[in-house]
Parts: structure tokens; C-alpha cells; sequence
């Protein structure tokens, strides 16, 4: 079965983007990311994991406010602007879609992407 979302591919692509630079910036060397994906109740699921460094519970509930940086060890000099989370939320939002954090297993933070699952109609 194929998993489909209906969306600008532009702008998927450019959430898998900013996904992939925020985990290698906030990654220790030699860490993991791992992405699953999967359907659930009508959405299309996209978890995203991380390694650590990990993020505190203070700093998860904003890391998609725009401008916001964690002053932890997830925010290096080689940081980001505190755009990148913000731009994927408003991307999964106009695609009809939610976007939550949380603590990853793997010690850094996992991202929880949903977005309304697509069925295509045989011809």
C-alpha cells in the first residue's frame, strides 16, 4: 500500500530539509537520527528521532516559536537562527497537519509529524 499526503511537494521537501539540518546541527558526532513512518487512524505518521543532546522540558514547549534558541548544549556556535523548527510548523499546519515534541529514546528529541492520509481512487 502506498502511504499518500496530499501537498506542495516544494514545501514537503523543504520540511525533510529543515528536519535534517536541525538534527545534524543539534546531533553529536557519531549520533543517530531515525525516521519511521507509518498510518494510524486516518494519518499519515512521521516520527522523527534524534540523539542526543537532548532539550529541556522548559525549552521543548517552545521550540517552535520563531526566533527561539535553546541556550543549552543543543545550541552551539554553529547554531541556527530559531527559524527551522518554526517554517516546518507552519509547513505540517498548511498541509492540514500537526507538529509536537518531545523527548526521543535516543536521548535527544523526537518529533511527531501528522498529516491526513489520502486515499487514491482506482480508475
Amino acid at each position: 500500500n502506498q502511504i499518500l499526503i496530499l501537498g506542495d511537494p516544494n514545501r514537503i521537501q523543504q520540511l525533510f530539509d529543515n528536519l535534517m539540518q536541525n538534527s545534524f546541527r543539534y546531533t553529536d558526532a557519531g549520533g543517530q537520527v531515525k525516521i519511521d513512518m507509518h498510518q494510524n487512524n486516518g494519518h499519515v505518521v512521521l516520527e522523527w528521532y534524534d540523539s542526543a543532546p537532548g532539550v529541556s522540558d522548559k525549552d521543548i514547549g517552545m521550540l517552535f516559536d520563531r526566533l527561539y534558541r535553546v541556550e543549552a548544549s543543543r545550541n552551539r556556535a554553529k547554531g541556527g537562527s530559531g527559524l527551522g523548527l518554526a517554517i516546518c510548523q507552519n509547513i505540517v499546519h498548511a498541509h492540514e497537519g500537526s507538529i509536537v515534541a518531545t523527548h526521543s529514546p535516543l536521548g535527544g528529541l523526537k518529533l511527531t509529524i501528522l498529516f491526513p492520509r489520502r486515499m487514491i481512487e482506482p480508475n
